[in-house]
């Protein structure tokens, strides 16, 4: 044990981080827990495509370990993959229900796009796009991924609620799983404000113990089809003919901006990035991401992505691809029980939730609210990440806004051209193909 705890502080330089074997693996084991709730949602989705739950499911914590683990190995961040939630979304009701293709195709089309990711990677695209992100509008991506996670957290959590006339309104606070979210935020609260790091950890289990005896913990999901029938049954037709090329370039670009979007964020909220705020590994970090597409294409499930759950684990005190490896490993243990709901109660995740994006708005306090050239691109893309749903959106809000401004204001040559042309492509994208 004491040689394989070396041979980890060597490969991921944990004291270099100011981390250690111990917290790495509570911060993975918090991010697994936060994201676990894709094994059980995931299926769900796809189902609604054809795709046999159980095959889903499989697909789900596969290619989310071997993903997550790709990405602590050898990009070393503390980062997880997994399907990506409105990506899956996308695949089943706008590629499959909307445009009359078979789930099948939908694969196809999955498979190409992680090509595509990794083409654009390898050529430097990818880099020189996050490059051309302009640095006064990087923390508002956090900021904007933290308002996100809050978004998500009070919705799951029961708090807030739909409503046609104002949009959200306040839930039942009286119910168990609103109870459950409000108490679960706050133990985890007060326990990382007397410093106990592993305060994510305990707090979602204490919610899921609790939860049991209530009824709010999952149970056994449905058996539908076997574990590998959709595996290997992509079909590139459609995209050889062109014919969906419009769904082709939507998927590209959504999965384009939330991963960016993401990795930029966790990794700013980790305090890993250099002093001109630039992603170290980043390339790396990305060619695991379309790896891991391609691969969720094969084994059947949507595009693979990294997930902002893992700020999580950076909460917990997760620095180096150690936390990634553990998540990976975990989701890779639930394999036999894949075709089973996880556990762990929405309420406990979304207390968590609630609680992470607190601790992710304070990016803030790095924007220039003064300059209206930034304040106004900023406060779109923290806006426009929760009110959207997306982050991709809500990042292509504030570049679009803040290019404009640059050319109205006559200081189009003060940033780089690719903003420009970034804007210009994204307005194209919601224009032709939205």
């Amino acid at each position: 044990m004491n040689s394989i705890r070396h041979g980890a502080e060597r490969h991921f330089g944990l004291k270099t981080l100011g981390t250690s074997v111990r917290t790495e693996v509570a911060a993975g084991a918090t991010t697994f827990l936060s994201m676990s709730y894709i094994i059980a949602v995931n299926p769900a989705i796809l189902s609604d495509a054809g795709i046999p739950a159980a095959a889903a499911a499989f697909a789900t914590c596969l290619v989310s370990g071997l993903g997550s683990v790709a990405m602590g190995l050898w990009a070393k961040a503390p980062i997880a993959v997994a399907p990506g939630m409105g990506l899956n979304a996308f695949f089943t009701y706008t590629v499959v229900l909307g445009a009359g293709l078979s789930w099948q195709q939908g694969l196809g089309m999955v498979f190409v796009s992680g090509l595509l990711f990794v083409v654009l990677t390898l050529t430097g695209m990818r880099q020189a796009i996050l490059e051309a992100l302009p640095k006064e509008l990087r923390p508002a991506i956090g900021a904007g991924i933290g308002m996100f996670l809050v978004m998500i957290g009070l919705r799951n959590g029961g708090i807030i609620d739909a409503n046609e006339a104002t949009l959200v309104t306040l839930g039942e606070l009286g119910s168990p799983t609103a109870l459950v979210t409000i108490g679960t935020a706050l133990l985890i609260a007060t326990l990382l404000s007397r410093g106990v790091r592993s305060g994510l950890l305990l707090g979602i289990v204490a919610a899921t113990l609790i939860s049991i005896p209530i009824g709010l913990a999952g149970g056994p999901a449905p058996q539908q089809g076997g574990m590998l029938d959709a595996a290997f049954q992509l079909d590139v037709g459609p995209i050889l003919s062109l014919s969906v090329i419009d769904l082709l370039l939507a998927m590209v670009f959504v999965d384009l901006f939330d991963s960016l979007g993401t990795m930029v964020g966790v990794i700013s909220k980790a305090r890993l990035s250099d002093e001109g705020g630039r992603v170290p590994r980043l390339g790396r970090m990305l060619v695991v991401d379309g790896a891991a597409t391609i691969s969720g294409a094969l084994a059947g499930t949507s595009t693979v992505t990294a997930y902002i759950e893992s700020a999580a684990g950076v909460e917990a005190g997760g620095r180096s691809g150690l936390t990634a490896v553990v998540t990976g490993v975990l989701f890779l243990l639930a394999l036999p029980l894949s075709a089973a709901a996880v556990v762990v109660p929405t309420a406990a995740v979304a207390g968590a939730l609630v609680v992470i994006g607190a601790t992710t708005v304070g990016f803030v306090r790095s924007i220039d609210w003064d300059d209206v050239d930034t304040a106004l691109p900023a406060l779109l893309v923290i806006a426009g990440m929760p009110l959207t749903f997306s982050i991709a959106d809500g990042l292509s809000m504030g570049l679009i806004a803040y290019s404009a401004l640059k050319i109205l204001r006559g200081r189009a040559g003060q940033v780089p051209w690719t903003v420009h042309v970034l804007a210009v492509v994204i307005l194209a994208r919601y224009v032709f193909f939205a």
